[in-house]
């Protein structure tokens, strides 16, 4: 397999950028190839009409070269008239096959790199949890765009292009060998010259435009981490350590990388340009002479000077989408080594869906632990029972396996042992969908989506009316502070919400979660950036709303969960106590330490 040379594209652990592409795979050549197939039909008619482009090129020095022997050599100017002509007619068809197949790949282009982007985006929605904390979110949107686009541009470009120059070249060669074959044993030793030269660009030309998508991927994550975490950067007053940081490292090797790359590209144009010269001056000097002493015609030293500066053109063309289809491997193969990665968290084979459940929850002798060797286990034959309706507050010390239990519970990961259960359906044998759309989940960190106050509530269901959005609004007391908001729940959420407070944000989460109506609301911290007027107004609604519900509430502040019906708590991935809160404080253990500690 020619992909990576000692890479196996399906092993999850492999970073996607460590990928050294091959000068051909095929692999990525086929599979690029399915996502052409479709429109096989527009690429056929493109080169059809990259032939008259080619019959233009390989005809119109014969052509001068007529019309100047035999029109203006012979004071004829109803032949040089009809020499224009013929030429520019050629050169018209010429134009015209060139655009209809510039528009035809074109439109083939867009709609494969279309159909390849939504797959990713899709795909990438898909990965599990894992995924995201091992790879950056630079380095994604480098893969769905930058790598993308390079396959835009060989499809555009490269395919029906290639093909053009090819046959350009191929037909200047067999002309030029019927016209005169001595001068052509002559001028393909210029052609020996240039192929020399751009093997030669080629080694220099791969080394330095990988080292540029490097350094593009490393400057895209910079810059999506430094934006991301701004407020921190600002808290600290670490803009001008920030600044040196990519002045003086990412950026500057971006930009060193990106002016290599392009004196190589100039080196490899002006030998061009300097061998081109050479060669037709001489041509020029030893077909004049040989003109003077009639041993050859205008028309053919014409025609062989014209050639000769056109031999250029496919070389230098062929040479540069060498390159392309290098950096094409290279592209290919992260992007399919991406699409290929296992989605660790997959519904089982007919997996039917979970019917509408109560919110009976059984845990049973449940373990779990990460695939990176940083532990030995995070959770530890874990069993709980929790009757539907119940408020259950898991505590404990960071790191004792609370959110790991949640996320379990919600199929963020499987389970290594045992089994979860609700309502008596084995989790991992229903549908991830059915599962999760039965779940209200509001997390420590709100993320608000590009959109309205409205929208970023119903995302929670998107059928619900703007009077279904309100009402939740109310239940959680968001709706004081979004009337207060400039066009109230029509007012536009910025990036991450920079307009809304912490509190406020996660209201709008706290409603978003209740406007779904689920039957196991999950609340992770969900209080932890709330002020205590705020939370007060919250448990109040929070009371009222999850009756019925069985809710699972994470939280370091013991004061939010004296009332639940069952307080679980967790050290070091087991289960230390499970009680009411005035049960756990009379037994004396944990949570009375960790209640002492916290009044």
């Amino acid at each position: 397999m020619a992909i990576a040379q000692k890479i196996n594209r399906k092993d999850k652990n492999v970073n996607i950028d460590d990928i050294e592409a091959a000068s051909f795979d095929w692999e990525v050549t086929k599979r690029l190839a399915g996502y052409l197939a479709p429109y096989k039909h527009k690429i056929y008619w493109a080169m059809v009409m990259a032939l008259l482009s080619v019959l233009s090129t390989v005809a119109g020095p014969p052509i001068i070269g007529w019309a100047v022997d035999e029109g203006v050599q012979k004071r004829n100017l109803l032949l040089v008239a009809v020499g224009v002509l013929v030429y520019m007619v050629i050169q018209g068809l010429g134009a015209l096959g060139f655009r209809i197949q510039v528009m035809l790949m074109s439109e083939a282009g867009q709609r494969t790199i279309q159909k390849l982007r939504d797959d990713l985006f899709a795909h990438i929605n898909h990965l599990s949890i894992s995924f995201f904390s091992k790879y950056e979110t630079g380095r994604l949107i480098a893969r769905t765009i930058g790598d993308v686009n390079v396959l835009r541009e060989a499809i555009n470009w490269g395919i029906v292009g290639t093909f053009r120059d090819a046959l350009t070249l191929i037909g200047i060669i067999l002309t030029m060998v019927v016209i005169n074959l001595p001068l052509t044993i002559v001028s393909l030793g210029v052609v020996v010259v240039l192929a020399v030269i751009a093997n030669i660009w080629r080694i220099y030309a791969r080394k330095t435009y990988l080292r540029v998508r490097e350094t593009n991927a490393k400057v895209n994550t910079e810059l999506a981490e430094a934006f991301n975490g701004v407020r921190v950067t600002q808290a600290f007053d670490r803009q001008a350590h920030n600044y040196k940081r990519f002045t003086d490292d990412i950026d500057m090797n971006n930009r060193q990388s990106n002016v290599k790359a392009t004196l190589v590209a100039a080196s490899f144009f002006s030998s061009i340009e300097l061998v081109g010269g050479v060669a037709t001056g001489v041509m020029i000097y030893v077909g004049g002479m040989l003109v003077l002493n009639q041993e050859l015609s205008i028309f053919t030293l014409l025609t062989f000077v014209l050639y000769i500066d056109q031999l250029f053109f496919p070389i230098r063309m062929l040479a540069q989408r060498y390159n392309l289809f290098q950096s094409v491997m290279a592209a290919g193969a992260k992007i399919f080594n991406l699409l290929d990665r296992p989605i660790e968290v997959q519904d089982a084979p007919n997996a039917p869906a979970l019917p509408k459940i109560e919110g009976h929850v059984r845990f049973e002798d449940v373990a779990f632990s990460y695939d990176d060797g940083s532990d030995d286990g995070v959770l530890h034959n874990i069993s709980l029972n929790i009757p539907a309706g119940t408020t259950v507050a898991l505590v404990g010390h960071t790191g004792a396996g609370k959110s790991t239990l949640i996320k379990l519970l919600m199929r963020s990961y499987n389970t290594k042992q045992g089994r979860i259960l609700i309502d008596g359906h084995d989790i991992s044998h229903v549908t991830k969908k059915s599962l999760r759309s039965q779940m209200g989940v509001v997390l420590q960190e709100t993320h608000l989506f590009f959109g309205t106050v409205m929208d970023n509530i119903r995302y929670g269901r998107l059928d619900a009316t703007d009077q279904e959005v309100i009402e939740a609004a109310k239940a959680v007391g968001a709706d004081e502070f979004i009337m207060r908001l400039p066009e109230g729940y029509h007012t536009e959420v910025r990036e991450g919400g920079a307009l809304l407070s912490a509190g406020q944000k996660q209201l709008l989460s706290f409603a978003r979660a209740l406007l779904a109506n689920p039957r196991i609301l999950i609340l992770d911290e969900a209080t932890s950036n709330i002020d205590t007027q705020t939370e007060k107004l919250i448990q109040t609604a929070l009371g009222r709303l999850l009756k019925g519900r069985t809710s699972f509430v994470i939280a370091h502040r013991l004061s939010t969960i004296v009332n639940a019906d069952m307080i679980v708590v967790m050290d070091h991935g087991q289960v230390i106590e499970v009680g009411t809160h005035h049960q756990l404080l009379a037994k004396g253990g944990m949570y009375r330490s960790m209640y002492i500690m916290a009044h």
